[in-house]
């Protein structure tokens, strides 16, 4: 018999007594704590509807104050949820299945020079910047700085593999993927360089 699993899913064996909004106040709950964007929540409420509409009681939670009855409340939260707020991209985060090898990353990894050697391969992430000068000082070009860099992955036995692209992570997991690394080596590879400081990024394992 096939099982299943519902996320966050639940019985509800009894009806519970609901107080919602009674008292004039309801509390908002963010699904992680961030006091940036509770305070964000809260600020952006204020200017809608008015100051002392919502309070950040702390990194999770934003008290609001609401109209009493059922027909108001309804009504008032509806407009609160239309509000638009401009949250800041979350921190980076690369997320590895410690069986399977499988990498996810939410936004766009920025790696530093580094060099780690797993069993028999290495990795050299190599960073470097090019000045661009006009010739002639008056001529009103610009100074560009353009980083260059390169990213090598090599197994014992000869095979060099090299990647001139921008610093990012999903290059090293590619190269490393088409060296034929296992799972165990690329967590090991990634945890080295998290230690180093070279991984600007929070590894999370599963």
């Amino acid at each position: 018999m096939a099982g299943g699993r519902i996320s966050n899913g639940a019985t509800i064996e009894r009806e519970l007594p609901t107080t919602f909004g009674t008292d004039g106040i309801i509390n908002l709950q963010l699904n992680s704590e961030d006091f940036t964007l509770a305070q964000q929540v809260s600020d952006a409420i204020n200017r809608q509807r008015g100051f002392g509409s919502a309070t950040a009681i702390d990194a999770r939670t934003i008290q609001v104050l609401v109209p009493r009855g059922g027909s108001s409340q309804v009504r008032f939260l509806a407009d609160i949820q239309n509000i638009p707020i401009n949250v800041d991209p979350g921190d980076a985060k690369v997320i590895i299945n410690s069986r399977t090898g499988s990498v996810v990353m939410n936004r766009n990894v920025v790696l530093d020079s580094c060099a780690v050697a797993q069993g028999n391969l290495s990795v050299v992430v190599d960073k470097q910047n090019i000045v661009s000068q006009p010739d002639t000082p008056f001529g009103g070009g610009q100074t560009v700085v353009t980083p260059n860099t390169q990213i090598s992955v090599q197994q014992q036995g000869g095979v060099l593999q090299r990647v001139n692209a921008s610093p990012n992570l999903n290059n090293v997991v590619r190269a490393l993927n088409s060296l034929g690394a296992t799972p165990i080596d690329l967590m090991s590879i990634l945890q080295a360089m998290e230690s180093a400081g070279c991984l600007r990024a929070k590894l999370e394992i599963i």
